[in-house]
């Protein structure tokens, strides 16, 4: 497991739109744009992937924290953009069975060309983007501070800290900590 740590985009960053293939039909259409969402009280982005042992740890509570925070008006959209050439368990047909067998409340995007990715400088899985009703980002931080085998519980405490924040009209801390993860499978340039 390597261990990449999030780029910590600047805090008031503006949305940047994409349009991109669903593989979880069973919550959304065929293809997702960010302003299908332009009423959401909050969106969550969150560059995730099938394989990494940092998403898999954290897994089932990701998805409690999607299924309850729905209901307070946060969109939550999961996006991968790993290279499958090199990762071909990161595929669309995988992302999709991965999104049945774990019910996953949110639509589960495919970033083929990694172009989304890029714009939003993840770096890796996971990496989550909290924007605000502005479509300002307010949070890119940690879930919470476990990670694999550290024996701390995941709780999501810190992504659950900023989303109340965020939809209760509060001000988020601007000090926050880094997601970590592994890196995301960047294709090779050509």
């Amino acid at each position: 497991m390597s261990l990449t740590e999030s780029t910590m985009l600047e805090l008031g960053t503006k949305a940047p739109d994409f349009s991109l293939p669903n593989t979880n039909t069973a919550v959304g259409e065929k293809i997702v744009s960010l302003k299908d969402f332009d009423n959401a009280s909050a969106i969550l982005i969150a560059f995730i992937c099938n394989h990494c042992p940092y998403v898999v740890h954290i897994r089932d509570e990701f998805v409690q924290f999607a299924r309850e925070y729905r209901d307070e008006g946060l969109v939550v959209i999961a996006i991968s953009a790993n290279d499958i050439s090199t990762h071909p368990q990161d595929g669309p047909e995988y992302m999709q069975a991965e999104a049945e067998k774990y019910d996953y409340p949110f639509p589960y995007l495919y970033d083929e060309t990694q172009g989304i990715a890029k714009i939003y400088k993840a770096a890796c899985t996971p990496d989550f983007f909290l924007f605000d009703n502005n479509r300002e980002l307010v949070y890119r931080g940690q879930f919470d501070g476990s990670r694999p085998n550290s024996g701390v519980p995941v709780t999501g405490k810190d992504l659950r800290a900023a989303a109340d924040a965020v939809l209760s009209g509060q001000s988020v801390p601007s000090k926050q900590i880094p997601s970590v993860g592994c890196n995301i499978k960047w294709k090779a340039e050509r």
